[in-house]
């Protein structure tokens, strides 16, 4: 038997039994092999869908996530500036109410002076008149040792009163 040229009968055999092994591929082989292409086209078919719908979740996801960024960047400034104005008013506030404070001390301390400046005033006043009362009883004294000095000195002083009273 030559296999490079072989004869009639091992021909018709090959071709029987190729048919025979194509009838019983064709009847049963076949049949599965497409279902199980057709299934595996389906799943392949139903994977990209999945993928292209999870693509899609994910780029909205993203875009979620990326307003939710931005509305978290807002919601810090928004923190920060309150943050800010608060912190503004309260040193506003203790600065007015340190002000308050020291002109009130300024004013306790004003009256203060004040009331010892009138207090020492008057102490100065008094010791004055003091002072005068002795110093012009002590001429008094010396100038009026006798009664026509006397006389004459109230003489001098109701002629002033007098001409006091006609001026006014």
């Amino acid at each position: 038997m030559n296999l490079v040229t072989p004869d009639f009968g091992l021909l018709f055999w090959m071709v029987v039994i190729f048919g025979l092994v194509f009838f019983l591929l064709a009847k049963f082989g076949f049949p599965i092999i497409t279902d199980m292409v057709d299934k595996r086209n389906a799943k392949i078919a139903q994977s990209l869908k999945d993928a292209d719908e999870i693509e899609a979740r994910m780029a909205s996801w993203k875009q979620e996530q990326a307003q939710m960024m931005e509305d978290v960047r807002r919601e810090q400034s928004a923190i920060l500036r309150e943050a800010t104005e608060t912190k503004a008013k309260i040193v506003a506030d203790a600065k007015a109410q340190a002000k308050a404070e020291a002109d009130k001390i300024l004013a306790e301390a004003k009256q203060q002076i004040a009331a010892e400046k009138e207090s020492a005033l008057r102490d100065v006043r008094k010791e004055v008149a003091l002072l005068s009362v002795q110093v012009a009883e002590k001429v008094l004294r010396q100038e009026l040792k006798d009664e026509g000095s006397q006389r004459a000195f109230i003489d001098k002083l109701v002629d002033e009163a007098s001409e006091a009273k006609l001026r006014s």
